[in-house]
């Protein structure tokens, strides 16, 4: 086992290991480490992101497509239940037990998942987001965190996101890595943005990936239950049920906004110039359209 990476961080909620920051309340390096060993059945489907990239949205739709609408019951069970991290309950799960289709969430990079996802076993739905807007999603999520004791202004969180000093590190090592590695996985890469504008396309997508074949009417059905505000209301969807001492959703929950375009708000010209910058220098070679703004797309 690697040795666990010197904190540049300093906050010791955080711990760097391989060369990612993760939550020292949530993992270990062994925790980690075990889950490039996790067992694969061909079946199982891994939604994988960085986060504040739609993740929840998409636990959502995932669900309610392996679940034909949660008509059997799912709807009673909690979305983080439904489709549990593996980097954070693998010693605490019985995974063994489920059903197939089993469902997973991750924001691994590449490297750290199951080591059989890399023999195109299993089958990973990979979620991008721009990061002008992860950015500021990230920061009011930040905020929130009850374990960070540091809570920093706007302008020094930009700059330790753009450096990868924050949980999960880089997002342009997160995304570039998966995308350029995509031929070693059996992987359905979408953006979010692309969900946002037309999500029943993209409901069918992965029904199509997932080998779930669905009827109009329970597409309809998936799409409205999907809908942003619709999970807003929805605790068991929408991670508000989290314990108390985790988040305060005062301040921030796991569903803010959910728009495309907020980070005109928030982002001096200054600031939107500096990122284009560094934006252009690290994804270069990677040839990802990404929507800036909704408007775009219109």
């Amino acid at each position: 086992m690697p040795e666990v990476d010197a904190n540049e961080n300093d906050d010791p909620f955080i711990f760097k290991y391989g060369g990612i920051y993760f939550p020292s309340t949530h993992t270990s390096p062994q925790i980690i480490d075990s889950v490039q060993d996790f067992e694969i059945r061909d079946s199982d489907v891994f939604l994988i992101t960085y986060p504040k990239s739609g993740t929840v949205w998409t636990q959502q739709i995932l669900s309610l497509i392996v679940n034909e609408g949660h008509r059997n019951g799912t709807e009673e069970i909690q979305n983080m239940s439904r489709v549990p991290w593996i980097e954070y309950n693998l010693s605490k799960m019985d995974y063994d037990s489920r059903p197939s289709p089993r469902l997973f969430s991750s924001h691994l990079p590449y490297y750290f998942v199951p080591r059989d996802l890399r023999n195109k076993r299993g089958k990973i739905i990979y979620i991008a987001r721009n990061p002008k807007d992860v950015a500021v999603s990230y920061y009011h999520f930040y905020k929130a965190i009850k374990k960070v004791k540091q809570k920093k202004d706007w302008e020094t969180f930009l700059d330790d996101y753009l450096s990868g000093k924050v949980l999960s590190s880089s997002w342009f090592d997160h995304v570039k890595g998966w995308y350029t590695h995509q031929e070693d996985f059996n992987i359905l890469f979408l953006t979010y943005e692309e969900m946002k504008k037309d999500l029943r396309s993209s409901v069918r997508q992965i029904c199509r990936f997932v080998e779930k074949e669905l009827d109009e009417r329970e597409v309809d059905t998936i799409v409205e239950k999907a809908t942003f505000q619709n999970m807003k209301q929805d605790p068991l969807a929408n991670y508000t049920t989290v314990p108390e001492d985790t988040l305060d959703v005062k301040i921030a929950t796991h569903l803010r906004k959910g728009t495309v375009g907020d980070w005109k708000n928030l982002m001096t010209v200054a600031q939107n110039e500096k990122f284009d910058k560094i934006y252009s220098e690290k994804m270069i070679g990677v040839p990802i359209n990404f929507t800036w703004d909704i408007s775009e797309g219109n």
